[in-house]
């Protein structure tokens, strides 16, 4: 396994860790970003028919112009946006390689990744939080007909499908499903509908339950998935209902593992936020910076594109005045 000796290791090629690129690459820094999977690779998992709750200008990065049919752009805008910003400006990224760990010796980072090895100087970590489902730990979770995401709706097509949560990720999936002709009953944990859902979007929900398109049972839980039915706990007690999927949308998290083995520590409460200097963006590992929505732990609503694209100059300011080499 060779070696690379570099200013600057990026873990994460999404819209974040490209605006970091950017930075890096304006300043003169050698870097490199280093992604586990496509470029984008969250965006590219989204489902194909999404509609981001930003506008396109909110979702540029380094001023560079988003055009998109509509205010609001889709996902595959997204996707070519992003892409075009990489390609056109020549970042340096390696996809669909593996960072497995990161220590720090002295004053560099030693960071190993599944097909090398590589020094650095500052290592940002810009990971995002979508690769880890939040598991609903029932039994039958671990069925076949149980999925964590959601892509599109035609293989529901005259299926009883179950959408588990009240998040715009579940409400989406539920009216698209509805609309290609699938059964669709929702599961929700709380009393009503989620209040950050998209405000285009909550109305249409609404009605479709009201009217009894889409089922929807409150301040309820999965307990069991079978082969062919699911039992659930509601308000009135104990029901089975008929069921070929589940959808299980009930968010995501970070890797803390990997955040914790490299030495990062969290706030001891639920939210599990990890600790970094908001005006510096670097963490308590020194020369070690986090970017993006990984900065908001379990409040993965906290941060976005549009007010999270700014950590990727902040750090690359801060890294250039502080950077021994």
């Amino acid at each position: 396994m060779k070696s690379t000796d570099l200013d600057i290791i990026i873990i994460g090629a999404g819209p974040i860790g490209i605006a970091c690129a950017l930075e890096c690459k304006k300043q003169n820094l050698n870097y490199l970003v280093i992604e586990k999977g496509a470029l984008t690779n969250s965006l590219f998992n989204y489902p194909l028919n999404m509609t981001f709750f930003s506008t396109s200008e909110k979702l540029e990065i380094d001023n560079i112009p988003f055009i998109s049919n509509n205010p609001k752009p889709n996902r595959n805008e997204a996707l070519e946006y992003y892409r075009r910003v990489t390609t056109s400006n020549q970042l340096n990224i390696n996809l669909y390689e593996k960072v497995v760990s990161i220590e720090k010796h002295n004053d560099d980072f030693q960071v190993v990744s599944d097909q090398q090895q590589y020094s650095a100087n500052k290592v940002i970590i810009a990971t995002g939080f979508y690769d880890i489902p939040n598991y609903l730990n029932v039994p039958g979770e671990d069925l076949p007909k149980v999925f964590h995401y959601y892509k599109e709706a035609h293989p529901f097509t005259l299926q009883n499908i179950t959408v588990v949560g009240a998040s715009n990720s579940a409400v989406d999936a539920a009216l698209e499903i509805y609309r290609k002709g699938g059964n669709v009953t929702m599961i929700v944990r709380k009393e009503a509908i989620g209040e950050r859902v998209k405000y285009w979007v909550r109305p249409d929900i609404l009605n479709r339950i009201e009217e009894g398109s889409i089922t929807a049972y409150f301040n309820s839980e999965i307990k069991e998935i079978k082969l062919n039915e699911i039992i659930i706990e509601t308000p009135e007690g104990e029901k089975i209902l008929p069921n070929d999927y589940v959808i299980a949308l009930t968010g995501y998290r970070p890797n803390f593992k990997f955040l914790a083995d490299a030495g990062i520590e969290f706030s001891k409460d639920e939210k599990h936020i990890p600790n970094y200097n908001s005006e510096t963006m670097e963490s308590n590992v020194e020369g070690l910076y986090l970017a993006g929505v990984i900065c908001g732990g379990m409040e993965t609503h906290k941060w976005f594109i549009e007010n999270s694209r700014i950590h990727a100059k902040i750090i690359a300011n801060h890294i250039k005045n502080n950077l021994n080499i």
